[in-house]
């Protein structure tokens, strides 16, 4: 037994010094990062060939660019109900009184009433036909 085992060590010592490893290089693919640069074709075909997206030049930038008479219509169309708001506050908790009526301002049209349970608002947009109604009730 102990020849067996004398053998087997020293077999295995034979066949362990016979084999060889060596240390893992890394080397990157991308020019950019050191790679080699022909590979830069490849990489920019695989690239493009997975991008799906068109733009349109003009679309791209036409976000971007605004009618500066559409931008002071919006502006001031902010400002009158800004106003209106504040009036509203300041009527239930100050002490001027919105007026009842009917008012023209922009593209809204504005209708004031005075109720039993509080002050009804009706705000309709002339460009878009939309109405928005708000019921202030009173304390």
């Amino acid at each position: 037994m102990r020849i067996l085992f004398n053998t087997l060590i020293i077999v295995f010592f034979f066949v362990a010094g016979k084999t060889y490893a060596q240390d893992f290089i890394y080397t990157p693919k991308n020019p950019a990062f050191g790679g080699n640069p022909y590979n830069f074709s490849w990489l920019m075909s695989s690239a493009q060939a997975q991008n799906d997206i068109t733009k349109d030049t003009e679309d791209a930038y036409s976000r971007y660019s605004s009618d500066p008479l559409e931008s002071f219509t919006e502006s001031l169309n902010r400002q009158i109900l800004s106003q209106l708001s504040r009036q509203i506050v300041t009527q239930q908790f100050g002490e001027d009184a919105l007026q009842a009526g009917n008012y023209t301002l922009g593209n809204y049209q504005i209708e004031i009433g005075d109720q039993a349970n509080g002050i009804n608002i009706t705000i309709t947009d002339a460009a878009t036909g939309s109405q928005t109604t708000v019921e202030v009730p009173y304390f």
